[in-house]
This record gives structure tokens, sequence and C-alpha cells, in this order.
């Protein structure tokens, strides 16, 4: 199976990012998401993870990163610099990083990237095999259609999905139900 998620920050110690997500410290939500994320994902599973997955404390961001399951592609978010891609590129998990990346998928194309694309207005078209979807991450909301009215954007980062990956098989229901009602 296919997931998608972004915005993991672990060790990441403010509590602007882990209170919203329910944690009281910064130790909690990396081991939930831990969790949560191992809970689903097997080490057949592929992952595009979206970018920004560790910042302040690379050795324990590190250890954290090791205990995921799934064969791992990263698309580079804001906090992902060149000494952070460096220690990606060490995972045994990790398969490849780039700025993003383009998959079809259930004869649907899919841009996947840290930050939304304009890619299609859901105006545009009637038929959602013909658009491109932008999967992303980045602002942190709790709502995968935050940025519906400016385009066909669907958003995958932890806070909008309980703390935890999402499918692409689960994208493509929320978008068929949100696109046809």
């Amino acid at each position: 199976m296919i997931y998608c998620c972004s915005d993991l920050h672990f060790c990441h110690n403010k509590n602007f990012l882990y209170k919203p997500r329910g944690f009281n410290c910064i130790e909690d939500h990396d081991e939930t998401i831990i969790r949560n994320w191992n809970s689903i994902i097997t080490n057949d599973d592929i992952v595009y993870c979206l970018g920004d997955l560790m910042l302040s404390d690379s050795e324990k961001g590190m250890e954290r990163l090791r205990r995921l399951n799934g064969k791992i592609y990263i698309a580079l978010g804001n906090h992902d610099g060149a000494t952070k891609e460096a220690l990606y590129r060490t995972l045994p998990q990790v398969q490849d990083i780039q700025m993003g990346y383009r998959l079809r998928y259930r004869k649907y194309t899919f841009l996947m990237t840290h930050y939304a694309s304009l890619t299609a207005n859901v105006d545009d078209n009637d038929n959602l095999h013909k658009m491109i979807w932008s999967i992303c991450g980045h602002s942190h909301c709790k709502d995968p259609f935050q940025d519906w009215d400016k385009g066909l954007i669907y958003h995958c980062e932890l806070d909008a999905h309980n703390n935890m990956p999402i499918s692409l098989d689960d994208i493509i229901t929320d978008v068929k139900i949100k696109f046809y009602k």
C-alpha cells in the first residue's frame, strides 16, 4: 500500500506544535507518532513523507526515524536543509529524497511536495483522472481541504489525520466525496 504524511517534527520541543496535536510534551508526541505509524505501515509499504521530519536534536530525531516501518520517499520541506538531507540518506528505509514526486496511481496523477501547488482548479474539469492532484503539508492545518478554494489541493500533514499517515486510497475516497458532492 502507498501512504502519505508530512510534518513529523520529531524532537521539535515547542508547545505550539505538540499541544494542538493533543500532547503535553514532545516525548509523548514522538512516541505516539511512531506507534501510530508502525500500527498501519509494514516494511513492504511505501510512504511519501512530504517534509519536516525532525528539528533541533538530530541524534534523537534520527533514532526516532530509524524506528519507522516502510520504504520511505522524502520530499524535502522548509526545515530539511542539506545537513538533514545527508543524515536522512543514511537511513536504511529511505529509498529516495527529492524536492517532490509525480506519481501515477489508479489512473490518477499526484504531485506530492511539502508546499501546496496550484495544479488544477476544481472547476476546470469534471474528470478527476485528467487533473493533477496536489498532495502537500507544511500548513499544520486540521482540514485536509484547507486550500480547496484554490485548486485540487489535499493536505496530508499529521495534524489533519489524527497524527497518522493516510493511504492514497483514502485520499482518493476523500477527494471524490468532496468533488462530487
